[in-house]
């Protein structure tokens, strides 16, 4: 992905201030949804043309922007204080939005539907784990020469909508440090924002409020009120290509994920189909304990692990103790993932491959390409995998299993198709890509495909669990 001045990616705006969902009520009876869009969705039809890419070509391009993302998140490491309030709100339903796969426009992220303003206009952001603020490209302040472009918020057509002055509190101490500009030439001027990236992408604006309109799985839907969102009257680049913005769904004060879950029973999730289904096939992210639906809940094999809130923010930190192959444990050196130590992992819907710090990456490599040794290795034409293999003959069933093993028992067992992929025809590659040390791990989002993830906030778990996401 590309990067922050002085880091962030895509749109991760962080912020140090911490947030705690313990004290809330949850008494919440069903999940609100956000449908996960596949690439090929025919809904995504309409959006700024992409030049084709072979399979191959594209996760080279997802690579590239896994590694940037990566050096983002390793640069920032820091603690947060804890805040929290409480919550009375109950509902009789939750939140579904819709969700699907932008890898077409070179993401390696999915995108969701989002309805902004009074009345409401629609727009596709990034679902981003690891973004601690909603913003959609927006005009404000034109009145008749906004022009009618379909894919832009009109701010000034939304009688919700309201600037957060430069004088105010909420700029100067709440969003002090989430990018603000320090510019105020007037009291009721908005609270702006810049963000650069290292590939030259810019988006500048200001925050404001607004109403958010959500579909509930009672058929109803219900409007968010003063819920923190960007304006973004600028970009530059190609970062932002084929979005209209992004959803936060980091842990922190302001984003989406936080606001949303705490009025819905302190939890969100998702269920990522495999990145190389049908165009007609899409999930939900869902905000609520989906007590209703039980084809998007946890049920059968469900296994849960402690999550870290606030040790890496604004992301979601798991304690891994280890990695095995074929039932075996692999000789890593357990500084690898404390925290403490320069080291950790988090889960991460923005990455899409699975980066593994150099002390893990190499055992790893190690024992994956022994057991596919039988097969003859292709060359590597500048692409982006160490080690790759002709698939002609290819058994899956002889692949030992690969796990990762949590520090409380709990262990994710990806099927062999999330870790050995598919990435043109008759070529397999070992889908992992090295992390600088002392550095993060990130279990990405290929990796999670086929599991339904449940984030629980209120208790500081994530519950996992095998799906189809259908």
């Amino acid at each position: 992905m590309i990067e922050w001045r002085p880091i962030s990616l895509l749109v991760i705006f962080f912020l140090s201030v911490g947030f705690d969902f313990h004290g809330f009520l949850f008494t919440h009876a069903n999940p609100i949804r956000l449908e996960l869009i596949h690439r090929d969705n025919p809904l995504l039809i309409g959006q700024l043309p992409r030049p084709k890419q072979t399979q191959l070509e594209r996760f080279k391009e997802l690579v590239r922007n896994d590694i940037t993302r990566h050096r983002i998140i390793s640069y920032k490491r820091g603690q947060w204080g804890a805040s929290g309030r409480r919550n009375d709100l109950e509902l009789e339903a939750s939140i579904e939005m819709p969700m699907h796969s932008g890898a077409d426009f070179g993401t390696g992220q999915y995108f969701v539907e989002v309805k902004v303003g009074k009345p409401a206009q629609q727009f596709l952001l990034i679902a981003d784990t690891a973004s601690e603020l909603m913003w959609v490209n927006c005009r404000h302040g034109c009145g008749n020469k906004c022009g009618t472009h379909k894919r832009l918020f009109h701010a000034d057509r939304s009688s919700s909508f309201r600037p957060v002055p430069c004088a105010s509190e909420m700029c100067k101490v709440g969003l002090a440090d989430l990018f603000r500009s320090p510019k105020c030439p007037s009291p009721s001027t908005p609270c702006g924002y810049e963000f650069s990236y290292v590939d030259g992408s810019v988006a500048l604006g200001f925050f404001a409020n607004d109403t958010i309109t959500v579909n509930l799985t009672n058929g109803r839907k219900m409007m968010l009120d003063n819920m923190l969102i960007g304006c973004t009257e600028s970009t530059k680049g190609q970062g932002f290509l084929g979005a209209d913005g992004v959803l936060g769904l980091g842990y922190a004060n302001y984003t989406f994920a936080t606001t949303a879950a705490k009025k819905f029973g302190g939890k969100f999730s998702y269920c990522l189909v495999d990145h190389l289904s049908p165009k007609n096939i899409s999930n939900y992210l869902v905000f609520g304990g989906e007590r209703n639906h039980s084809k998007h809940s946890l049920v059968g094999n469900v296994q849960y692990t402690k999550l870290l809130l606030g040790v890496i923010p604004p992301f979601y930190a798991v304690s891994v103790s280890g990695i095995s192959i074929g039932g075996k444990m692999l000789n890593i050196t357990p500084s690898v993932w404390d925290v403490n130590a320069g080291g950790g992992t988090i889960i991460d819907s923005g990455t899409s491959l699975t980066l593994l710090a150099e002390p893990a990456y190499t055992p790893v490599m190690m024992a994956l390409e022994l057991a596919v040794s039988a097969y003859d290795r292709l060359v590597s034409d500048d692409g982006p995998f160490e080690y790759c293999f002709d698939s002609t003959k290819f058994n899956e069933s002889l692949v030992p299993k690969f796990a990762f093993h949590f520090a409380d028992g709990a262990r994710f067992e990806p099927p062999v198709k999330s870790y050995i992929i598919d990435v043109a025809p008759q070529r397999k590659c070992l889908g992992f890509v090295p992390a600088s040390w002392p550095g993060t791990s990130i279990i990405g989002n290929i990796m999670q495909q086929n599991h339904l993830w449940e984030f629980d906030l209120g208790c500081h778990k994530v519950g996992f669990a095998p799906s189809s996401c259908t």
